[in-house]
């Protein structure tokens, strides 16, 4: 038996405890965690403050009494101070004051992500908010309950701003999004398809302020108005949502780290210290798009660096099989979804890709219930592996995004997809499949 220690009880902690707990029941398992709650759907907030779902029950799915039901030792409410990395001891205190020493065997650290904050005055005013933990959509949701706001300001026109600028409109309030691109969600997708999304913003109602930087807030104790490089907007609620960087503070010094900061780990979720191990958005992947370690901060790759951490933590050899990213997004019934890497993460990695374009409804034109499904598939020049696709429509496209991902995994090149045996029923889709079409249009 050895005592594993785990750091951090979000989704990559959560499925490496349990991981532990369901399969290694001889091992000693004791999780802190800062937070007050464990498993939070993130992804789940603007649904919910949007209206499009009731309440916040379903975003929970793991709790800290399940883990002490199986045995587990469990620390909420506790800052990790320090990890004494020779001596093989965390320090931490708990919400009380109390301190805390654990000697381990095996750490596990899944420390997550911090919300990126910009270096600009009024960030105290009262109502300026981030968007991360369950207690922030708590906030914002209370804030847009308040009648005397009805300018919102949205920095960040990624993922989390696209989908809070919808929730915003939803509540009824103005919504305006910034943006220092030229276009929403270009880290996932290219022009060719976030145009799209921008017009579905913009046709429902939301202020779009692209190629903008916002320099300043002022107020009097709440935020009053937003100053861009551009101009100055009356706003009573401005929520950040930039991104994230890793939460790295108890690795910095002690373990191998990546260009951003991450914490650079094997494909066994191993880090550059015998018996330590990092999961999720704290640590890098592999990504097999790019067949390097990379850094893509999701909540489907933080769960399988968990299970993966957690066997090998406990003596069962298990490696990764890498991650392509794959990730989607719905936005007034918009689908997008995407997989891998798109043109501009090419480039940046120094990869010579070409691609391949297709446009057509999605069933034969005597389906009524129909709509237009556009596809790019990216593939390398010499090789012809595939590296990324996106998909988008008003169709639930979802699935589709899954065989992509399987064939950047598998290695399958734009030719294999040629001639695939795909189907055809009026019901679900043309004779002249999407994904058949653009692979033969391919040069």
């Amino acid at each position: 038996m050895s005592k594993i220690v785990l750091v951090g009880a979000n989704h990559a902690g959560t499925a490496a405890a349990n991981t532990i707990l369901d399969n290694y029941p001889e091992e000693e398992l004791v999780i802190i965690d800062r937070n007050s709650n464990i498993s939070y759907l993130g992804c789940g907030t603007a649904l919910w403050v949007g209206r499009q779902i009731d309440g916040t029950e379903g975003l929970f799915y793991c709790s800290q009494d399940v883990f002490k039901q199986k045995h587990a030792r469990v620390y909420m409410e506790t800052e990790v101070t320090n990890i004494d990395f020779a001596g093989k001891k965390v320090h931490a205190q708990t919400k009380c004051g109390e301190q805390v020493v654990e000697e381990y065997d095996k750490l596990i650290l899944a420390t997550g992500s911090l919300p990126i904050i910009p270096k600009i005055s009024g960030l105290e005013l009262e109502n300026v908010d981030v968007v991360k933990l369950f207690q922030d959509g708590e906030k914002i949701n209370k804030a847009l309950d308040d009648e005397s706001i009805r300018n919102v300001a949205v920095v960040g026109a990624g993922y989390i701003g696209v989908e809070i600028a919808e929730a915003v409109r939803r509540r009824g309030k103005n919504a305006m999004l910034f943006e220092a691109q030229g276009t929403s969600l270009s880290g996932y997708y290219d022009p060719w398809f976030t145009k799209d999304m921008d017009k579905v913003l913009a046709d429902n109602g939301v202020e779009l302020h692209f190629n903008e930087i916002v320099k300043e807030l002022k107020g009097e104790g709440k935020v009053g108005a937003i100053v861009t490089d551009k101009g100055e907007y009356a706003a009573e609620l401005v929520i950040l949502a930039i991104g994230f960087v890793p939460n790295n503070g108890l690795a910095k010094g002690s373990l191998d780290l990546f260009s951003n900061g991450a914490v650079l780990v094997d494909r066994h979720q191993r880090t550059s210290l015998a018996d330590v191990y990092a999961v999720g958005d704290c640590a890098t992947v592999y990504s097999n798009a790019l067949r390097a370690p990379s850094y893509i901060a999701l909540a489907t790759n933080a769960v399988r660096s968990g299970i993966v951490a957690a066997h090998n933590a406990c003596g069962t050899p298990l490696e990764s099989i890498g991650v392509q990213g794959s990730n989607g997004i719905s936005i007034y019934g918009y689908h997008m979804v995407s997989t891998g890497l798109n043109l501009k993460a090419a480039e940046k990695a120094g990869m010579e890709v070409l691609y391949t374009d297709y446009e057509d409804l999605q069933k034969p034109a005597f389906i009524h219930d129909n709509h237009r499904v556009k596809i790019r598939i990216i593939y390398e020049r010499g090789s012809r592996r595939i590296v990324g696709t996106q998909i988008a429509s008003y169709e639930d496209i979802a699935m589709g995004i899954h065989m992509f991902s399987l064939a950047i995994e598998e290695g399958v090149t734009i030719d294999k997809l040629k001639l695939l045996d795909i189907f055809f029923l009026p019901h679900f889709n043309q004779p002249y499949n999407y994904i058949t079409m653009a692979a033969l249009g391919a040069e």
